[in-house]
């Protein structure tokens, strides 16, 4: 049985770590990243949106959270409904 706060809080984290890797990936190597969505996404040119500004501490914190928060809830939201439809409480 899958406790809804615990996936919540598992996919939360998951993305965290995520979005924590990919942020230092860019910061390390900001070419390299723009170059890794463009052929991510068929040739897309994303180099107009990489802005003029050094990332910085709080481009990183901003979407961090939101990004921890949505996957809590939508984790969290996936586990109920799992246990729902298999009949079991949660």
């Amino acid at each position: 049985m899958h406790n809804p706060w615990k996936t919540g809080v598992a996919l939360a984290l998951t993305m965290a770590v995520s979005y924590t890797v990919c942020a230092l990936l860019y910061a390390l190597w900001p070419g390299q990243g723009i170059a890794f969505l463009n052929a991510l996404f068929h040739g897309l040119d994303f180099s107009r949106l990489q802005a003029p500004q050094a990332f910085g501490v709080a481009t990183f914190f901003g979407p961090l959270v939101v990004l921890s928060l949505w996957g809590l809830l939508v984790g969290s939201l996936f586990a109920w409904l799992h246990c729902k439809l298999h009949g079991k409480s949660g």
